[in-house]
């Protein structure tokens, strides 16, 4: 994703489900329409309850990386 400009990137590993996600609602509320937030998690709820709250709220979810036992995820508020 070397065109996407990150606003805040947010290392939540170690923290138990719900904290990524939390920690990710917190970054976006922060963040404008447009803008991206990315939240780094090794809780494996995570790679469930945040595409599902992404799609929820109608948010779009750029990109899911997994690299071992750890999740990048990559939002961009849209509204």
């Amino acid at each position: 994703m070397p065109d996407l400009t990150i606003k805040q990137e947010i290392d939540a590993r170690g923290s138990a489900c719900p904290g990524p996600l939390m920690e990710l609602i917190r970054g976006l509320k922060s963040a404008s329409v447009g803008e991206v937030v990315a939240v780094l998690s090794n809780d494996p709820g995570s790679n469930k309850d945040i595409p599902e709250w992404v799609q929820k709220i109608g948010y779009e979810l750029v990109a899911a990386e997994t690299t071992g036992n750890q999740t990048r995820f990559v939002v961009r508020k849209t509204k």
